[in-house]
């Protein structure tokens, strides 16, 4: 594993609510639109969901969230992350959070908020870890 520090919750928490917000401008372009809200919520939900697989893939571990908190995911075998990667980060770990209904991203966060290490369920899953990065 790197010996760079882990990133904390706070850190990772806010990132996510930068990119979260990055699809706002869609959402509100469709209301503006007259698109129906199912089909906003389809069409943000998918273009999510792309986002969150493919961006940390082509930009070395970044979303634009993580490169504005200064935090980065990194395999732990030191490889580049993958779309596999980001795949188990997101969707097979999003099945254990649905599963569980819920407990498992709580438990998450006490992980990331607890552990030395700062890994989540899905930091394990897809054998990542989330780092703190200067620019």
């Amino acid at each position: 594993m790197y010996e760079r520090e882990p990133a904390g919750f706070w850190r990772r928490f806010v990132a996510g609510i930068v990119d979260g917000l990055l699809f706002s401008p869609i959402y509100a372009i469709f209301l503006i639109l007259k698109v129906s809200e199912s089909n906003i919520e389809t069409i943000t939900n998918s273009l999510q969901f792309l986002y969150f697989l493919i961006v940390p893939v082509i930009w070395s571990g970044f979303t634009v969230g993580k490169k504005v908190l200064g935090a980065q995911i990194i395999r732990i075998d030191g490889k580049k992350v993958t779309l596999w990667t980001t795949f188990k980060r997101h969707v097979l770990a999003g099945i254990v959070y649905v599963l569980t209904l819920g407990i498992g991203f709580i438990v998450s966060a006490f992980m990331v908020g607890l552990r030395e290490d700062k890994r989540s369920i899905h930091d394990f899953i897809a054998g990542t870890q989330v780092i703190e990065v200067e620019e």
